[in-house]
C-alpha cells in the first residue's frame, strides 16, 4: 500500500510539473516569431552564427516601432508559409512574393519592396534573352514563384527543382541544367560568388515582396502594416535596402 501511495504522489507531482511547463510555454505577446529560410542572401542569411539581412533589419525596425521583440526561426523555404498559417510562427518573411495562390492560404502585409525573377546563365552560352529559354532545362528553388512560373510555362520536363539557389547554381556550373531562374538580388549574390556566370538583361518577371500572416491574425497584420507604412514613408526601408543592394 505504501508503494501505491508513493507512486500516486509521484504521478500527481509529474502532472503538476507538466501543467506548469505547459503554462511556461505560453507565447509571450511581446515577441514576434518570424519564420524564415536563411539561405536567401541578401534578404536573410548567416553571418557566423547570426541571421542577418534585409528582411531581418526591416522586421527589427517594425518591432522597434511596436515595442516588441523579434525571434527568428530558421527552416526550409517550403515550410515558412505553413508555419505562419498554422500558428507555429506569427509571420513568414523570407523574400516571399505575393501570389494569388498564396493569398488563399495567408494574408499579406503592404509590400515592402519589388524585385525581379532573374535568369542566371553561363557566360558566352546560348541563352542571351528570355525567348531563348524554350527547350532548355531550367533550375529553380523549390516552392518559389520561380518554380511555379517556370513549371506553368515550360512544364515539369524542363524544370529542375533545388532546395536552394546555391545547389541550383552548382548544377548549372556542372552542365546539368542550362540556366537558373531566381529572385534578382539573390541572383546577384550567387553570380558574385561564382566565376563564369552572369545575369542576362531580360528579367523573367517582376513581383512584390510582403510579410505573410495567418488569416485570423488580423490584429497583428494591422499593427505591422501601420509600422511598415511609417518605415516606407520616413525612408528607413530604403536605407536598409541601400545598405545591402548596390545599383
Amino acid at each position: 500500500m505504501k508503494f501505491s501511495k508513493v507512486l500516486a504522489l509521484v504521478l500527481a507531482a509529474m502532472m503538476l510539473v507538466a501543467v506548469f511547463a505547459a503554462c511556461g510555454e505560453k507565447k509571450d505577446d511581446n515577441v514576434i516569431v518570424m519564420a524564415t529560410s536563411a539561405d536567401f542572401e541578401p534578404y536573410e542569411y548567416y553571418e557566423k552564427d547570426e541571421i542577418v539581412g534585409i528582411d531581418v533589419e526591416i522586421m527589427e525596425a517594425v518591432c522597434e516601432k511596436l515595442g516588441m521583440t523579434l525571434q527568428i526561426e530558421d527552416m526550409s523555404f517550403d515550410s515558412v508559409i505553413g508555419a505562419a498559417q498554422t500558428g507555429k510562427a506569427d509571420i513568414a518573411m523570407s523574400g516571399i512574393t505575393i501570389t494569388e495562390d498564396r493569398k488563399n492560404m495567408v494574408n499579406f502585409t503592404t509590400p515592402y519592396t519589388s524585385t525581379t525573377q532573374s535568369i542566371i546563365v553561363v557566360k558566352d552560352g546560348d541563352i542571351a534573352k528570355k525567348a531563348d529559354l524554350e527547350g532548355k532545362k531550367i533550375g529553380v528553388q523549390l516552392n518559389t514563384t520561380g518554380d511555379s512560373q517556370i513549371t506553368e510555362e515550360f512544364g515539369d520536363d524542363y524544370t529542375d527543382r533545388f532546395q536552394n539557389g546555391a545547389l541550383a547554381v552548382e548544377s548549372l556550373k556542372a552542365g546539368k541544367i542550362d540556366c537558373v531562374v531566381i529572385d534578382g538580388e539573390v541572383a546577384k549574390s550567387l553570380v558574385a560568388a561564382n566565376e563564369g556566370l552572369e545575369i542576362i538583361a531580360d528579367a523573367y518577371s517582376i513581383e512584390e515582396y510582403a510579410i505573410a500572416l495567418a488569416k485570423d491574425n488580423t490584429q497583428l497584420l494591422d499593427k505591422i502594416n501601420g509600422a511598415l507604412e511609417e518605415l516606407l514613408a520616413d525612408g528607413t526601408i530604403d536605407a536598409i535596402m541601400d545598405k545591402y543592394i548596390e545599383e
